[in-house]
This record gives structure tokens, sequence and C-alpha cells, in this order.
């Protein structure tokens, strides 16, 4: 018999190597590498489903991760639908992400599919904690959010994200009872019976009569709206582990027309789940495959960007691991390099040297009056609308933070630099008086050379109005015009102009000097910002305005004045 000296425990030493071994391999199998591969497998799945009805509907990606899991020459376009409106207990229709521009091509195509990412969640669990003799359980950060889902999920990714099964159908029901207010048997919310359970459906049910409102208290056009569709939306689901027989086109063997449409009575909104769940054997982290690979990409992508992975897709995926951060930053600065050089940028004092009669691709129009495009500033701007001289007033939102008082470059030019990402939006906040005053003595500067005319109904003489078309606003920011250069545009149609849609000029006071912008004495709630917002986001679907530059823009209309 062994004596008890000869018995073996596993030391503490030896539980954290096994411990290492494990977090190795699962950061191992989160790779670039796997990454890339996983993202690849999955849009395979993406094409099967398209193909599978043959063809005909659009993929839409659902961003920010949409993207990378749908191959360009099959992308119709992007939406914007939050898994965070979807959050148990949180469940919203946003104002700020509306998704109209997908209404035509649901009625053109009789439906199409939606790509989302598929992050879980967000946890907090800080290094600190556990360094050393600092070992310590944060009462700050419980992360006690984590818990349904480890019970639900076994611990591995979510079936579904929250974008799919409940924003999406929420967003179906509350634009089917706006628009079809007549058709109350397409007034339910759909949601996949296997996710969301009735005790949750109930509670959101309830919440819809408040959404509907609040989608009304933007004063769109609904009838112009309902033009656009015919049916009511219905969502419906495919994962990796669902067949695709409901989505197969409906043949010409059952005695109708083969003219491609699926339902009768509704248009599809198909939410396709692109990763598989992992399974019991993949959670040790060693199989290669990374269910989301596309999520979190600040992480770990090194700024590759889902146009520039599938333009390199086979270089990338056959390229050694320790080769691919250098490869990724070569390629991504190439790309970066010709879409510098293929833009005009402005000149230092914000002059353009070759006007052109028409806008460049990559600038958007918000209003008669304002413009938005990526930095930099393109030089060829329109230099006439019709038989009137066009002046522009150019803002360009740097990233690089910059004083104030260097901002002005010229009479029509002013670079301000608010940095990066959030600190950028918090730092909008402050820089919104300099940029409304800029541009309401930019628009001011021709109206006090105009003659006492005649006034006409709005009190307005004809030589102020040929001077006024002739003023242009253009605000670039590096998100692509999505981001600050919205909340810019927001706080200057409030400050500048005295209708919803930007179309009628305030009574430009003082020149706009100081911080004031143009509006002096008008007093500014949310919900006036709201509705303008909604036609922002009419206008530009894809405009992404993040919560913090609203805030900002919010805080100098209600609070600064």
């Amino acid at each position: 018999m062994s004596a008890l000296s000869d018995l073996i425990f596993p030391s503490q030493e030896s539980n954290t190597n096994i411990n290492k071994i494990l977090g190795d391999l699962k950061r191992s199998n989160l790779s670039i590498t796997n990454r890339l591969k996983s993202i690849r497998e999955d849009a395979d799945f993406v094409e099967e489903v398209a193909a599978s009805s043959g063809g005909t509907r659009p993929l839409v990606a659902n961003e920010r991760c949409g993207s990378w899991y749908i191959r360009p020459g099959l992308k119709g376009a992007s939406a914007y639908f939050k898994s965070t409106d979807g959050h148990t207990g949180q469940w919203k229709f946003s104002t700020r992400r509306l998704n109209l521009h997908l209404l035509p091509a649901i009625e053109k195509h009789d439906g199409w599919y939606i790509r989302p990412g598929l992050k879980g969640a967000s946890a907090y669990f800080k290094s600190t904690d556990g360094h050393t003799g600092q070992w310590k359980f944060s009462t700050r950060r419980l992360n006690l959010h984590l818990l349904p889902a480890i019970e639900k999920h076994d611990g591995r990714g979510k079936r579904m994200p929250d974008s799919l099964s409940k924003t999406i159908p929420t967003w179906c029901c509350v634009l089917n009872r706006t628009l079809f207010p007549d058709l109350t048997e397409y007034h339910g919310l759909y949601v996949p019976p296997n996710v969301v359970s009735d005790s949750e459906k109930s509670q959101m049910l309830s919440r819809v009569p408040s959404f509907v409102a609040s989608f009304k208290e933007l004063n769109l056009d609904l009838p112009a709206l309902r033009a656009q569709i015919s049916k009511p939306l219905r969502p419906t689901w495919v994962t990796q582990e669902t067949g695709l027989g409901h989505l197969q086109e409906r043949g010409v063997d059952d005695g109708a027309e083969d003219d491609g449409i699926i339902f009768e009575s509704f248009r599809p909104v198909v939410c396709c789940t692109s990763s598989r769940r992992i399974t019991d054997g993949e959670m040790s982290g060693h199989s290669g495959y990374v269910q989301g690979a596309g999520d979190d990409t600040e992480n770990w992508a090194l700024d590759l960007t889902p146009p520039v992975f599938w333009a390199n897709v086979d270089e990338l995926l056959s390229a050694p691991e320790a080769d691919l951060p250098s490869l990724i930053r070569s390629l991504t600065a190439a790309a970066s390099h010709r879409a510098t050089t293929s833009a005009d940028a402005v000149d230092s004092d914000g002059s353009s040297n070759n006007r052109g009669g028409s806008l460049p691709p990559a600038v958007r129009q918000l209003t008669p009056y304002i413009y938005v495009c990526p930095l930099p500033i393109p030089q060829s701007l329109p230099s006439r609308d019709g038989d009137a001289e066009l002046s522009w007033c150019k803002i360009a939102l740097s990233s690089c933070t910059t004083p104030p008082e260097t901002w002005i470059k010229s009479a029509g030019f002013m670079e301000a630099g608010l940095g990066k990402h959030k600190a950028a939006s918090r730092n909008l906040r402050v820089a919104l008086p300099d940029i409304c005053g800029f541009v309401s003595r930019f628009l001011g500067d021709e109206n006090k050379n105009t003659d006492n005319n005649s006034d006409d109904a709005d009190g307005q003489t004809q030589n102020q109005r040929s001077q006024q078309k002739r003023k242009r606003i253009i605000i670039a920011d590096e998100s692509g015009g999505k981001d600050l250069s919205i909340g810019v545009a927001l706080a200057l149609i409030c400050c500048c102009f005295s209708d919803e849609e930007g179309h009628v000029l305030r009574e430009i006071t003082g020149g706009g000097g100081g911080g004031s912008g143009g509006g002096d004495g008008v007093s500014y709630n949310k919900a006036m910002i709201k509705v303008r917002l909604g036609r922002i986001m009419t206008t530009m679907p894809d405009a992404n305005p993040n919560r913090a530059t609203l805030q900002s823009v919010n805080s100098f209309l209600m609070d600064w004045r």
C-alpha cells in the first residue's frame, strides 16, 4: 500500500499551468487567421441563403459588422438595427435609426435578407482586480447581466442576436401599425418563439403604442412612405441550423404565375444569422471556428475593413499568422492612399481650383443648403446652380485636437480639430457655438448688401432670396459624414433655419458673432430637435450619429444659449 507521502496532489503551480494552457488555446483560436476564415465560411452560408430564392432579393448588411459577411458584389444596402434596442427590459423603437430607406427595396424585390453581427453582450472585468496582492471583487463591475445569458445559452454565443429577434420585429410592427392602420390582423408582434418567450413578447407588445406615437411625432410624410410599400412587413428567420425550404421560390406547377413572390399578403424581411453556434466540442477553443468573428474589430482587425478584406481575401487567408499584421497594415495603407489621391482636397484656405457643375459622388445633400461628405472635402464642388453663382462654406472636422483660435482658415473655411471617437463627440459640445457663429457670419455677409426691395409674403425681398440661393454649406468628418457632420448639420438647421426641412433662413442678427449662431432668442426643446433629426435621417438613412454627438447638440441648443 502506498504511503501518504507517495500521493501526489496537484499543486497551485500546476493548476496555474493548466489554466495558462487553456487560456492560450482560446486566445489562439481567436487569431486573426481564424477570424478571417470564419468570416469567409459564414459569408458562404449567406450567399447560399440568397441563392435559395433565386438571388432576386438584395442582401442588407446590418452595421457595424454586417458588411464583413457579404461579398461586395452581393451587398444591396446597409441598415442600422442595434441589439441594444432589443435587450430585455430595454426594448426601443429608435427614431435615430429609422431605416426607412429599405422600404423601396422591400417593395421592389418582395422583401430582403438582413445579415447582422452576432455580439452577445459586453462585460467589464478589469485585470487590475486580479493583480498579485491586489485581488478584488468589484462592486462597481458586478456583471450580473451575464447570468441569464450563461444559463440560456450554456456558456456559448447567442443563437440569434437581439437585433434580429426583437429590434427588427418591433420595427416591422411599428411600421405596420402606422402605415397600414386598417389591416389590424398585421398589427401583431412576430418574434422567433424559440428565442423570445411569451412573457417577454407580451411586455414588448405593451410598449408598441408608445413607439408608434414617437414615430408619428416626427411629422414625416406618412402618405409618401405608404406609397413606397404595398403590403405589411413580416419578419422571418434563418440560421445555419434551420432549413431553407420556406425561402424557396414558388414553382409554376403550383398553379400560380412564376412571379418570384413567396407570400401573397405581406413582404418578408428575412433575418439571417450567418454565424453558427459553437458545439460542445468546440467550446475548449481549439476548433479554429470563431462565432461572430467580425465583431469588435477594434480589438483585432488592425484597421482592416470589409472592402479591403474581400479585395485581398486569398492573399490574407494564405499568409502565415505572424505575417498578417504587416500585410494588413500595407494593404490598408495602400487603400487609404488610393482614396486620398482619388479625392481632390480643398486648398489650405478652403478655395476650390477645379470647380465642376455637379456634386462629387461622396457628397450627400441633407437640405437645400447643407451637405455632408467624408474628409477631405472635395475640391470639385459645383460653382453654379442654374444662373446663380454658388458660394461654399466648408467645415472640416479633423481628428487632430487643435485650439479653437486656429480653426478659421478663411471667411469660408473652418477646420475644427475635435479629436477622435467619443472624445470628439464630447468636444463638439463646446465647439458648436464657434461653428454655428462662423456659419451664421457666412450666411449673413451678403444679406447685409441686399437692397430694401419690397418684401414678399415671408418678409424677404427678391434680392435676398437670390443671394440666399447662392449659399451652400458642406461639412466633412472621418466617419464619412455620418456622425459629427450630422450633429453639426442638426445644430445648423435649428440655429440658422426657421422651418423643419431647412429651407428658410432665419433672420441673421448681429452677424451671428460670438458663439450664438443665427437663431438668437429661439427656444429649443427635444421634440423640435427630434423632428429635425428625423428629417435628416429620412434624407440620409445611413447617417449614424452616436449618442454622445446628439447629447452635445441637445446641450448646446437647450442649455448653452
